[in-house]
């Protein structure tokens, strides 16, 4: 008896590893497939995103206004989520150097700050306006996270500005800055990978980038292959495990309970 309970459990061990491991393939073959793609011209529909499609509208609102858009990449230091946030930087430069309007961007950390520099300042080249670009646009403010928050909350309020966009890594300082760009009466565009301050971001924001919405924001604007075909892969992989869970449910309801045991393990 010992002995089949064991050759039982080694080979349902054997075969929940060797399903995990058809898998992983399966998902890696889906991302490298759509990167292949992209490379190659094919470049993958992203769904329209909101909160992206309303940054040439809260930029136009504070060109009209004649009061500056203020941005913030978050005060994360170089993660996913600031990346994301420089690249939509990228996008917010060219649109406010087209437009002609004046650009706040406020930095907390250190080794963002260069990087972000030399973000807005091709963002002007780009536009064709690079004498217009003007070096005092990116301000470093506080490496510490309230001391940023109040610096950054006091050009929010003296500065009147018309449109504020916070996109990047947020900690508690969201609410307070979302909670005075309101009180300003701009336009606010927010997105943050960290879950537990989108709640702050959708209570007092007119559009909000959840979760991978930032990413694949960040994605669009930087038109960058690599990672629209890493966005399109991830899709799929995504399509792949519903299915599993789907499948499964279903034949357990008929009393088969291989698939369910496999996803169990």
């Amino acid at each position: 008896m010992y002995k089949n309970l064991w050759g039982c459990n080694l080979m349902t061990f054997a075969n929940n590893q060797f399903f995990a491991f058809i898998s992983f393939i399966l998902i890696v073959g889906f991302v490298v497939y759509k990167i292949v793609q992209a490379q190659n011209g094919k470049i993958p529909a992203i769904r329209r995103i909101a909160g992206l499609d309303a940054i040439e509208e809260a930029v136009g609102r504070a060109t009209e206004m004649g009061r500056p858009v203020h941005y913030s990449p978050g005060v994360g230091a170089l993660d996913a989520a600031t990346f994301a946030g420089l690249e939509l930087l990228d996008l917010v430069a060219k649109q406010v150097a087209r437009y002609g309007a004046d650009l706040i961007v406020t930095i907390r950390q250190p080794i963002v700050l260069p990087i972000a520099e030399e973000v807005v300042k091709t963002g002007y080249r780009s536009a064709g306006v690079e004498e217009a670009y003007n070096p005092d646009s990116v301000r470093f403010i506080s490496q510490e996270q309230f001391a940023y928050a109040a610096g950054t909350m006091g050009i929010m309020e003296r500065e009147q500005v018309a449109a504020n966009l916070m996109l990047g890594y947020f900690l508690a300082e969201s609410i307070l800055l979302a909670e005075t760009g309101f009180k300003a009466g701009a336009i606010q565009i927010a997105g943050t990978d960290n879950r537990s301050q989108v709640p702050f971001f959708v209570t007092t924001c007119d559009y909000v980038l959840i979760g991978e919405e930032l990413f694949a924001a960040g994605a669009v604007a930087s038109q960058n292959p690599l990672k629209l075909g890493s966005i399109a892969g991830q899709d799929l992989a995504k399509i792949y495990a519903i299915a599993l869970l789907v499948i499964g449910s279903v034949a357990a309801n008929f009393g088969i309970t291989a698939i369910s045991n496999l996803l169990s393990k």
